[in-house]
């Protein structure tokens, strides 16, 4: 599909199927995130696969949200290594890390997956289940990957955009 009918067609999809994720289309989709465009090139992006269920369990104990989904991506950055801008000294690695994420969320749909994306999780409580992982890493994202299970659909407000205008200006 072309690019707009994949931006609009893609959802959080919060029911998954049991189904694995094969090892070539994960590669892909971890391809889309080492692509994805960062502050000066630095890539401070770093994604842990949690395939395991143990590995899963132990990153559920940071946050309220179970999906079923047959893996996991914890998506972190090291915000040592990331672009700081000359004036304000503003980390870039949390943005870096979000673009990377948006890149594997379009390509998982691409290949006929799901994602959504959960920002609610307690960092400190994922960093103490993944202590030697997450070391000097900023946790920003989990991302539950895999297939729609049979009835899963958009939420309601999926659809619900703001007028073009609210959200754009012209000067």
């Amino acid at each position: 599909m072309d690019f707009k009918e994949l931006s609009r067609a893609r959802y959080s999809l919060r029911k998954f199927s049991d189904r694995p994720v094969e090892q070539e289309k994960l590669d892909l989709i971890l391809e889309a995130a080492r692509s994805a465009p960062t502050a000066h090139n630095l890539q401070p992006q770093r994604v842990l696969v949690l395939r395991s269920a143990e590995a899963r369990e132990k990153a559920r104990k940071a946050t309220p949200f179970r999906f079923g989904e047959p893996l996991l991506l914890v998506v972190a950055c090291d915000e040592a290594a990331s672009w700081h801008r000359e004036c304000d000294n503003k980390a870039h690695g949390q943005i870096d890390a979000a673009i990377a994420v948006t890149q594997m969320m379009l390509q998982a749909a691409d290949l006929g997956m799901g994602t959504t994306y959960v920002g609610v999780f307690d960092p400190e409580a994922l960093k103490a289940e993944f202590p030697e992982e997450l070391k000097d890493l900023t946790p920003i994202a989990l991302l539950p990957l895999g297939y729609p299970a049979e009835g899963a659909h958009p939420s309601r407000l999926h659809a619900d955009r703001k007028p073009m205008e609210e959200m754009v200006k012209y000067l």
